[in-house]
């Protein structure tokens, strides 16, 4: 996209969870990691021993999460701190939608479609990270020192826990 001076990657219907394609806008950082890594392979961004990979909870991401001490962290759960992120960043709910894929609900919403370039600085505002704590949005117990505070999630019964690092991962 030459407005904003790069790519933006495009989920298609197949693959997403409302069968209708998504627009992934990446923050700078991210931008930064597909930046190093395009161009090593001639089709993937991120093979593994030179082909596609195919899903995410694969034995990389176990290893991942194993040595950053959150064994049990789900993919989704990076979802969620990337939401709440955008929430504590000041971000509209409407921008926050188009952000995490969400259909549009309202009728203004569905035919106003969001600005790339005001999504792209929207997604950098989780870059500052100054005067804000690292949260993860995990199960009980699944980590060590929890904000002893439940809230109700997503209004099915499940409790979620939101967990700082520990030390050890806090220099990592």
């Amino acid at each position: 996209m030459p407005e904003i001076a790069r790519s933006v990657f495009v989920i298609p219907p197949e693959a997403f969870k409302t069968k209708r394609p998504h627009v992934v806008i990446l923050n700078d950082v991210a931008w930064s990691i597909i930046k190093a890594e395009r161009g090593l392979h001639p089709i993937w961004v991120f093979p593994f021993h030179g082909k596609r990979i195919n899903r995410m909870n694969n034995n990389g991401w176990r290893q991942a999460r194993r040595e950053a001490g959150l064994p049990l962290v789900r993919v989704h759960d990076l979802r969620h701190s990337f939401g709440a992120r955008l929430r504590a960043a000041g971000v509209s709910a409407e921008d926050r939608e188009a952000l995490l894929g969400h259909a549009n609900h309202s009728m203004a919403g569905h035919y106003a479609s969001p600005d790339v370039g005001r999504l792209l600085a929207q997604a950098n505002l989780i870059v500052d990270r100054s005067g804000t704590r690292t949260l993860l949005r995990i199960a009980k117990g699944q980590c060590g020192r929890v904000d002893r505070s439940p809230i109700e999630s997503h209004g099915r019964g499940r409790r979620t826990w939101f967990c700082t690092p520990s030390p050890s991962m806090a220099s990592r």
